[in-house]
């Protein structure tokens, strides 16, 4: 994260009514809610783990098992059960 001045892109009056709140701190001023992203969308890690998720699920349904499909995508047995029993398609 950069850090920009203040008085390069605030109007004086701005600063001088956030001074009454803060002064000589670092503050930082978050995006409007329909400015987030979930995670992974940007980059597309999402869709891999969903994708890898998926697949789990399918050799899960194939008859693989929970130990099976650990030792092959190197994720503990919990995590592989979160995966393979949660509702999502």
């Amino acid at each position: 994260m950069k850090y920009i001045n203040a008085n390069k892109v605030l109007p004086e009056k701005l600063i001088v009514e956030i001074q009454k709140y803060v002064q000589g701190e670092t503050l930082y001023i978050p995006k409007p809610e329909t400015e987030y992203h979930k995670w992974g969308t940007s980059s597309g890690g999402r869709r891999l783990l969903d994708h890898r998720n998926a697949a789990i699920r399918n050799s899960f349904i194939s008859g693989n098992s929970i130990q099976q499909l650990a030792k092959e995508y190197y994720l503990s047995t919990e995590t592989i059960k979160k995966i393979v029993y949660s509702h999502k398609k």
